[in-house]
Parts: structure tokens; C-alpha cells; sequence
């Protein structure tokens, strides 16, 4: 993609990518107060929006951010070498969005890649995400700030708006007690229940700089679906406190077509690598035996649930899930893997073992 902030005023280089901040655009750690002489002032807060293709969706996005901006909150925008018109209309835009920088990928890297490159240009104390194609109820950062502060934990998980066409529905972490700070390993387990670690938004929540400075909120460089799977588990496995809170202010847009989750191509394949990830990470804890039960089966049911509508993928992409997913079964801790099975339904677990029987070749798998 050509630079197209090549010569503005207000750009320059970071980490490689060209960027851009909004004219005029100050931070301070108190909104009232100027900052002191010679004193580079810290955001409050770092929002990161990674864009890809979304053109259409680009102006709710802007307009809700600017409904959140505040003197001391930063907006980073990424564009990830968007093909539609996507990183014309961000640099028409954004210099109306107070606090805020645009920085452009010359090559897509897919979701995980773009908020890393947010992430490692964020200076707020607080960090959160959103998606370009999604919005934001007005004041709802400045409200999910508060709530962090005043809970003085690592990290803050919230419910969301789902929204699909005209329809709106409300989707809560899956977690009783709220407001109330908690181990967030403690919250990975039962085994057979949905619990927050399968609530795995970035955007539904916020995150202390601190997990920055552990390396604990990136994401898997290069992962192109489920890159939120393997960066969940490690935040609930290795950080110290969280919380839930019932406070709604995301709008999660469903069934958008240049969404990962509509195309049925062999970028949807990356689950697999995902969820290895999560498997071997897990199985290297110390408290492995009480926690890999859960991470096969939440395993097994996504797998399942892939093959179980496998006739959206291509016939190619198709063959290589079925291929790949034997595999993945045979790597999992087998007497693990035995017990999933008991535990799931019977239409899920004769699909797993039916495929845990297939034979397949390792050309199958690279193919």
C-alpha cells in the first residue's frame, strides 16, 4: 500500500508503519490540569481499533469514539493494508477524532498482527480494544475507567450487545459475581460449564498496562481467527486479579460478510493452531491436571462444531479441517481426550471419535 501520510505535517514513523495524530491533540493524566513543562504526559487510557476491509462501518465506529474522547484518552487506529476504500476514508476522518494516531500495515497481518502493533504503540495506563466494524454507547469509557479504578485490579470483563441486522441482544460474561475482584484462574473451571475463559473478547473488557509490561496482552503474531482463545487462557492462567461487571457499552456487529466467521476459507483453519497453543500452554502449568480437562474439551466442542457445519467451507479447505482435526485429536493428551468424550453429547462425541478414527496421511495435513 502506498504511504499515503507521506508529507503531512502531523506524521511520522513508528515501529515501521506510517502514522498520523489527529492535530492539536493533547493527553493528560488530568483533564483539568495542564501538564508541566518538558513533561510527556501518560493517557489514561489506550483504545486500539484495528481496520480491515469494513469501509461501510467506518463512520459508526468514528462517531462513537469521538463520543468517548477525553482530554487524557488516545485513540490508535490500525489499518491493516485494507483493499476497499477503508484507508482513504480513515485518513479523510481521523484527524477529527481528538487523541487520536493512525498507523497503516503495508502487508496484511489479520487481527492478531494489527492489535499487536496497537498494543506496542499504546502509552495509556489502561488499554482496551475495538473492532473497526462495531460502536460504542456514548461515555462508555470514561465509565469502564472508573470501574477499573475503583476495582484496582489487572483486568475488567464486561457483557455486550450482539447485533444482528435489526435485531439486539444482550450476552453477559459467563460469571455470577460481579464487581467483585477475584483470581482469574479460579474462574477457568468447572470443566463442563461455559466460564469466562470461553467469553473471549478482547473488546469486552480492559487491561492494566501492567499485563503489558508481563507480556501478557499480546496476541499470537499472525494468527487469522481464535486469536482471542490462546491470549484469554493465558491472561486467566498468569494474571493476579479480575473482575466482571455488568456495565454495556459495546455493540458487537454479527454476520458482517468480510468477517472471518462467514468466510469459509483456509484462514478459518487457524483454530487449530489457536487451540494448540492453549493445549501445550496448559499442559506446561503447574496446576495442568485441573486445568487441561477444560481446555480439551472446550477443544473438542469447537472442533465439533466446525465439522458439523463443514459444508460452508470449500471442498479443499473442507478436506484439510477434517484432515487437521484428526491430527489435533491424536495430540491431545489421550486419557484427557477420553474423558471429554464421555462427558459431551452423543451427536458431538460420535462425530469426534468417528474422525479420531479416520486414517490420514501428513501430506493430508500440509496440504
Amino acid at each position: 500500500m502506498a504511504n499515503r501520510a507521506a508529507g503531512h505535517p502531523e506524521t511520522r514513523s513508528l515501529h515501521g508503519f506510517a502514522t498520523r495524530r489527529s492535530p492539536g491533540s493533547k493527553v493528560r493524566d488530568n483533564p483539568h490540569a495542564g501538564p508541566g513543562p518538558n513533561v510527556r504526559c501518560v493517557p489514561k487510557l489506550s483504545v486500539i481499533v484495528p481496520f480491515y476491509n469494513v469501509r461501510q462501518y467506518v463512520p459508526d465506529a468514528l462517531r462513537s469514539l469521538r463520543a468517548n474522547a477525553r482530554a487524557d484518552f488516545e485513540f490508535i487506529l490500525v489499518d491493516d493494508c485494507s483493499t476497499d476504500g477503508t484507508a482513504d476514508l480513515l485518513a479523510r476522518e481521523q484527524p477529527g477524532l481528538p487523541g487520536s494516531v493512525l498507523l497503516r500495515h503495508e502487508q496484511n497481518g489479520g487481527l492478531a498482527t494489527a492489535r499487536n502493533t496497537g498494543i506496542d504503540a499504546a502509552r495509556g495506563e489502561y488499554l482496551t480494544f475495538l473492532d473497526g466494524d462495531d460502536w460504542l454507547a456514548p461515555g462508555y469509557y470514561e465509565r469502564l475507567v472508573a470501574v477499573i479504578e475503583e476495582l484496582g485490579c489487572d483486568f475488567v470483563r464486561t457483557d455486550h450487545v450482539q447485533c444482528t441486522a435489526r435485531a439486539r441482544a444482550v450476552h453477559r460474561v459467563p460469571h455470577g459475581r460481579r464487581n467483585v475482584v477475584l483470581t482469574p484462574r479460579e474462574a477457568i473451571l468447572p470443566t463442563h460449564r461455559t466460564t469466562s475463559v470461553d467469553y473471549a473478547y478482547a473488546w469486552a473488557g480492559i487491561y492494566h498496562r501492567r499485563l503489558v509490561e508481563r507480556g501478557l496482552l499480546h496476541f499470537t503474531h499472525g494468527l487469522r481467527t481464535a486469536e482471542d482463545r490462546p491470549w484469554i487462557w493465558k491472561l486467566h492462567r498468569e494474571a493476579e486479579s479480575f473482575a466482571v461487571t455488568s456495565l454495556l457499552g459495546v455493540f458487537y456487529r454479527r454476520g458482517v460478510a468480510s468477517s472471518l466467521t462467514q468466510i469459509g476459507d483456509a484462514r478459518q483453519l487457524d483454530f487449530i493452531r489457536a487451540f494448540d497453543q492453549v493445549i501445550e500452554e496448559t499442559a506446561a502449568d503447574p496446576d495442568a491436571a485441573r486445568l487441561l480437562p477444560k481446555a480439551v474439551r472446550t477443544y473438542c466442542a469447537i472442533i465439533s462444531h466446525h465439522l458439523g457445519s463443514v459444508e460452508r467451507f470449500e471442498a479443499p479447505v473442507a478436506r484439510k479441517l477434517k484432515a487437521m482435526s484428526t491430527a489435533a485429536l491424536r495430540r491431545m493428551p489421550q486419557d484427557v481426550l477420553d474423558d471429554a468424550l464421555a462427558s459431551m453429547d452423543a451427536e458431538r462425541a460420535g462425530r469426534l471419535r468417528r474422525l479420531r478414527r479416520r486414517p490420514v496421511t501428513g501430506a493430508e495435513v500440509a496440504a
